[in-house]
């Protein structure tokens, strides 16, 4: 049983199961869109058309409009890989991980949180196309039957590793995305008055009429779904992970790595999920819904794993200091402490080791502007680390001749902002046209985790 002495409550506002429906579809079934969605909608355009151009101009002219070089083969496009692949694993972990571990504050969130799983992973399926320069020969990384004998499809490389996983990942969480949603799809049905949209939701909740076979169905549904879906998390960054660890290059070949990025990916997916939780709930005024013990609750998850991060970071230079390899110190001591990129690293330090620490202040999480500002900081801060893994360990290797500086120019640029652009249309788009609460978990959660007044027999 939910203590809610102890706990907090989660629903506010003494809420019934007609308000609960009403608040969540009213932002669905209005006729007229807000003026901040179009104007957000412009400006993601306006990126998404920028990165069109990027992409345009990588495929016409070629991998030379980037700033790679003989050293530094791989930029902006691997670490923006990562650093997608990384917010595409909030879903999974706020529906199955917290499912799991049985707890009930996830229900105001889980949804949003795999929508933004849905367009991060599609914002990341861009970059290994891109990656091969000659676009219109992609389909020879995809898994399709090898009838063509050893010539083509490298099962051996990384490249053809990511593309698996990101295509296995995304149609599983697609799926479980979808599948939670048709009983809101029938409720959205029942309470338009449109025919178009009664019609479109209809075909979309798959003729749901909340018999009792169909409610064991769909929770079977689920649990089947999110028990395969749960591995992917692990699966899908480490073999990420192993895309660098594979190579015998100073400050990659440490077997750190798939765990490392595994914990750091749920880092800056919980961190983009508690962005995108408080602009929600300050637009759609849902602080009802999206109160602030479930902020805090996030909150505390960011410092846990924060000091994770922490470990990591001490525990990679321990090893470089304990193993006397003269390469890796100089990788861990002179090109990230102190080096030309030493800017980076103490960022990346700052924002995912200490900053977060913060939260160990009542008044720091109970203060939604600052929670806001750490949580930017925080994916900024992963960012980072993905430059640093890249960026540090290729620009000085081996040979000092071959040593050579990198930065990005305007194409690579373009894309980056492309994808954020592609990213921010996808959630506008999600929060006009699906439900961005599960209507029925809310309803199953409210008596249980609120203190309720209201007459509660009127359903809808």
């Amino acid at each position: 049983m939910y203590n809610i002495k102890a706990r907090g409550v989660l629903i506010e506002g003494n809420k019934s199961y007609h308000d609960i429906t009403r608040d969540i579809t009213n932002p669905l079934l209005a006729k007229r869109t807000p003026s901040w969605w179009w104007i957000t909608a412009f400006f993601a355009s306006a990126m998404l058309a920028w990165g069109i151009w990027g992409f345009y101009n990588t495929i016409s002219v070629g991998i030379g409009t980037w700033g790679l070089n003989n050293s530094v083969s791989w930029g902006w496009a691997i670490i923006n890989f990562v650093w997608w692949i990384g917010i595409g694993h909030a879903g999974t972990a706020f529906s199955i991980f917290l499912l799991v571990l049985h707890q009930k504050w996830r229900t105001s969130i889980n949804r949003a949180a795999e929508a933004m799983t849905i367009f991060a992973v599609m914002a990341a399926g861009m970059f290994p196309l891109i990656h091969m320069g000659r676009i219109w020969n992609g389909f020879f990384i995809f898994p399709y039957p090898n009838t063509r004998g050893p010539l083509w499809d490298n099962f051996n490389s990384p490249l053809f590793w990511d593309v698996v996983a990101i295509s296995t990942y995304l149609t599983a969480s697609f799926l479980f995305w979808y599948v939670g949603m048709m009983p809101d799809f029938a409720t959205i049905r029942e309470r338009t008055t449109s025919k178009i949209k009664k019609s479109i939701y209809n075909v979309l909740s798959f003729g749901w009429v909340g018999s009792a076979r169909g409610w064991l169905r769909f929770e079977s549904a689920a649990l089947l779904m999110g028990g395969l879906t749960a591995p992917l998390v692990i699966s899908v960054h480490s073999i990420v992970a192993t895309d660098f660890a594979a190579g015998v290059v100073p400050g990659w070949h440490s077997t750190i790595f798939p765990p490392f990025f595994v914990v750091g990916a749920i880092f800056s997916g919980f961190a983009m999920v508690l962005t995108l939780m408080i602009i929600v709930r300050k637009v759609y005024k849902y602080e009802e819904y999206v109160t602030k013990k479930h902020l805090d609750a996030i909150t505390r998850i960011l410092t846990f794993v924060s000091l994770i991060m922490g470990v990591a970071y001490i525990s990679e230079i321990f090893v470089a200091w304990y193993s006397d390899s003269p390469y890796e110190m100089f990788v861990f001591f002179k090109n990230r402490a102190v080096g030309e990129y030493a800017y980076a690293y103490w960022a990346m330090i700052t924002f995912n080791a200490l900053m977060p620490q913060l939260f160990w202040f009542k008044k720091i999480r109970q203060n939604i502007t600052i929670v806001f500002i750490i949580s930017i900081f925080i994916n900024v801060g992963m960012w980072y680390e993905r430059f640093v893994i890249v960026v540090t360990s290729l620009s000085k290797t081996w040979l000092p001749s071959t040593w050579h500086g990198y930065s990005p120019t305007a194409t690579e640029i373009a894309i980056y902002i492309g994808t954020i652009g592609f990213f921010i249309l996808g959630i506008l788009l999600f929060l006009r046209f699906l439900p961005m609460m599960a209507i029925s978990e809310l309803k199953g959660i409210n008596k249980e985790t609120s203190i309720v007044t209201k007459n509660s027999e009127n359903h809808e």
